[in-house]
């Protein structure tokens, strides 16, 4: 007779979920009891770090992945990464041990004392089943609720004594469940659409991160060309949607108020395409549309329509959305915008710090033309996207909600997603010791990441702020003292500090062809994001 335990594992593996991300304690160790030969257990020293690998992959391949925590105390420990899987929609599937249902009533140690309130509201669903039987219809849910649009993730809490126990043998009906979306707009509505944005004087189109995790990218440059329209991408970019040097693109959008509608000024239609609308951060108030604007908002998620302070909205799937438009879409006589103009080089110095442009320029030199950025340094974002070409979908992640420890953990994630494609990580050494413990997991699995540390000493981003906010004596912004090479080394990953371009140039072309984990110092000088 099949148990608890059978039949889920026979649910995850006909969902083709064979991964386990996680960092076991004793109530989670039944569930790994007899682990499954065609599985494959990931282990993170951390829990934020583990949910950080799993983010990671689930954002590259599209596709949920498996956490396993430890009770409160786990989920607890995960709960900051969780806020970026939040808002860049990750199907995760994060289950929790829970105690002995005759122990949790009287709060032992261990116990998750009202588990499904715990996550919230950084989860689309969350549950305890109230009895075993129901286990493995909870994990269908969980996974099926996991991947509906708009995607995100859910928890599970799971009692430690439910996994031996014996179920009905219609609990297997479950694996072979489908739940498919098909969410489109009529065609009355596309039409209307479609004669919104051919009647417009001087269209602006705002791309988001969701174009990219729909794999719409091709269809957004063939609306961009046929609108001859500038392309913006949505404030605090955690993926970039559209290639960056064509001629079109223009740029990341500021996360002001104002910053936005000044960058908008001069165009009656704003498409915005895959983004909220919009995700501001500096507090500097102003119009929300320039004058004469209207906006429309195509958008896989209900709640980011719901709450849009302006504009008109469609909820459908990206790709479905963009792919309609484009065939509506006429082409215009109106002429192609220039290409921006690439930044002159960083000239050569034999004297470190190195300045993180003269980086960034270097980087767009060595990477292979489809490696895959993973960035966490919030000071030189700008910098970034100027200087560093990103051709394909998939090229570049970043924290979508802003929370620090993402970077290191979710390189380690997409590399094991992507062994094809090179990551490179360039993170902030005030970012990186949210998550420092990713290295070691990199190092078991022999996740062959570049990770490359920027190393000015203080919170770059802070300091920018501190000067904005005129609170430049606040304590706490600068941390000397830190040695990566030792700590990486430490961790099993081969480490090397350079101070020069050419040492910097000799280390990046050594770790391409290392294929094991690298981790590349580099002492630089702080400049604003």
């Amino acid at each position: 007779m099949a148990t608890v335990h059978s039949a889920t594992y026979q649910l995850l593996r006909k969902q083709g979920i064979t991964k386990v991300f996680g960092n076991p304690g004793s109530n989670e160790l039944p569930f790994l009891k007899n682990f499954p030969e065609d599985f494959q257990y990931i282990l993170g020293l951390h829990e934020g770090v583990v949910l950080g690998i799993a983010d990671g992959y689930s954002l590259a391949t599209g596709e949920p992945a498996l956490i396993n925590l430890h009770a409160a105390a786990g989920s607890g420990n995960a709960m900051g990464a969780l806020t970026n899987s939040w808002y860049s929609h990750s199907p995760l599937v994060i289950t929790a041990g829970q105690q002995a249902r005759s122990l949790c009533g009287v709060e032992s140690m261990l116990s998750n004392v009202d588990a499904p309130q715990l996550p919230r509201p950084l989860v689309k669903w969350s549950y305890e089943p109230s009895y075993p039987g129901d286990v493995p219809r909870a994990m269908s849910q969980a996974i099926h609720t996991a991947c509906q649009p708009a995607k995100g993730p859910v928890y599970l809490s799971i009692p430690h004594d439910d996994w031996h126990q014996e179920i009905d043998e219609d609990a297997l009906l479950l694996a072979d469940r489908e739940v498919a979306s098909a969410s489109m707009p009529s065609d009355a509505q596309m039409q209307r659409l479609a004669e919104r944005v051919n009647n417009a004087i001087s269209p602006v189109i705002v791309l988001g991160p969701d174009v990219d995790a729909y794999r719409a990218n091709n269809l957004a440059v063939e609306l961009a060309e046929k609108l001859s329209a500038p392309v913006w991408v949505a404030p605090s970019a955690s993926r970039c949607p559209f290639p960056t040097r064509h001629h079109c693109f223009r740029g990341v959008l500021p996360a002001a108020i104002a910053g936005i509608s000044a960058k908008l000024d001069g165009h009656d239609l704003i498409l915005v395409v895959g983004a909220p609308v919009f995700r501001y951060h500096q507090h500097a108030p102003g119009r929300y549309l320039p004058e004469g604007a209207s906006l429309i908002h195509l958008t896989c998620d209900q709640q980011e329509a719901a709450r849009a302070p302006m504009g008109d909205a469609i909820v459908g799937d990206i790709h479905g959305l963009m792919s309609s438009l484009v065939n509506l879409t006429r082409q215009t006589q109106r002429p192609a915008p220039a290409a921006l103009p690439i930044p002159e080089p960083v000239a050569e110095s034999a004297e470190g710090p190195i300045a993180p442009e003269a980086l960034f320029d270097e980087l767009n030199a060595l990477a292979p033309d489809d490696a895959i950025f993973v960035k966490e340094s919030t000071s030189t974002v700008t910098a970034f996207w100027q200087r560093v070409e990103m051709r394909q979908p998939g090229s570049y992640f970043f924290p979508a909600a802003g929370g620090l420890g993402f970077g290191l953990p979710a390189a380690v994630g997409v590399q094991i997603a992507c062994p094809d494609r090179q990551v490179v990580a360039v993170i902030g050494d005030g970012s990186a010791n949210y998550a420092i413990t990713a290295l070691w997991t990199a190092a078991q699995y022999e996740i062959p990441v570049i990770f490359i540390i920027l190393k000015n000493g203080t919170y770059g981003a802070l300091r920018w702020f501190s000067r904005i906010l005129e609170a430049e004596d606040s304590p706490g912004l600068d941390v000397p003292g830190l040695d990566f090479c030792s700590i990486a080394r430490g961790y099993g990953v081969d480490a090397v500090e350079t101070k020069t371009r050419a040492e910097f140039k000799a280390a990046f072309n050594d770790a391409l062809k290392a294929k094991r984990p690298v981790l590349i110092e580099v002492p630089t000088t702080t400049i604003e994001p």
